[in-house]
């Protein structure tokens, strides 16, 4: 199968890969546990509510994680790229998935069941570390989607809050902070509680007010500066 391009990959912060952390000995012990799979597009590897009984490690693609309601509503969390392990809090606290797992695109990714998973830290104690490490991590993650979602009043404060967030490790041009943005305006929303509608508007007043620059899926912010004045509402 074909590699799929890492469309978002300038969206995400980035952070070395859980494996390349552990210990020669304990990584090559990790990665024999893999049972890889070939995922197409939209294809949900895990739901919320359902029973954790194991980690998936992200070889290639992104995966959506999201939180839903019942009456269909969905909030965003992130996307997870290579290297990301999906399920691991859930794993480790013998309760169900916290959260809705779906490829973007055909994606390879690894299964390492609960209890294999035990036996492998059993057996590499030094590996607690890095699992703790990982999952402050995604605490940290969580913190920051939640302060953009809840603690923003308005939609342009969302949204501000959420393309400085992503552009932060942009490349700087003379024109300003590039980055590839290849999301649509239903996905944006979802990471900012807001309808596509509303982030078509108010993307649209952006444009105008040239805070931000579209080139196919290049986006250019001119003024991260001029942009923060909307983040801090």
């Amino acid at each position: 199968m074909q590699q799929m391009p890492s469309h978002y990959s300038n969206l995400i912060p980035p952070t070395a890969r859980i494996v390349d952390k552990l210990s020669p000995t304990a990584r090559a012990d990790f990665e024999s546990l893999f049972h890889a799979s070939h995922h197409p597009a939209n294809a949900i590897l895990f739901t919320e509510k359902e029973p954790a009984t194991g980690i998936h490690v992200v070889l290639e693609g992104e995966i959506h994680v999201s939180i839903n309601s019942t009456d269909g509503k969905r909030l965003a969390l992130r996307i997870a790229r290579g290297g990301e392990i999906l399920g691991l809090s859930s794993v480790f606290s013998g309760s169900a998935y916290n959260a809705t797992a779906e490829t973007f695109y055909p994606s390879r990714v690894a299964y390492v069941a609960r209890q294999t998973l035990i036996l492998f830290l059993s057996n590499h104690p030094d590996a607690y570390q890095v699992v703790v490490e990982e999952l402050s991590r995604k605490v940290s993650l969580a913190c920051e989607q939640l302060r953009i979602v809840a603690l923003s009043n308005s939609a342009p404060e969302k949204l501000a809050r959420l393309l400085l967030e992503w552009s932060e490790n942009g490349k700087v041009t003379p024109d300003g902070c590039r980055v590839c943005f290849a999301l649509t305006h239903e996905q944006i929303g979802e990471f900012i509680g807001a309808s596509r509608e509303t982030v078509t508007r108010t993307m649209g007043s952006f444009k105008r007010r040239h805070l931000v620059k579209f080139d196919g899926s290049m986006l250019t912010i001119p003024s991260r500066a001029a942009l923060a004045t909307y983040a801090s509402g």
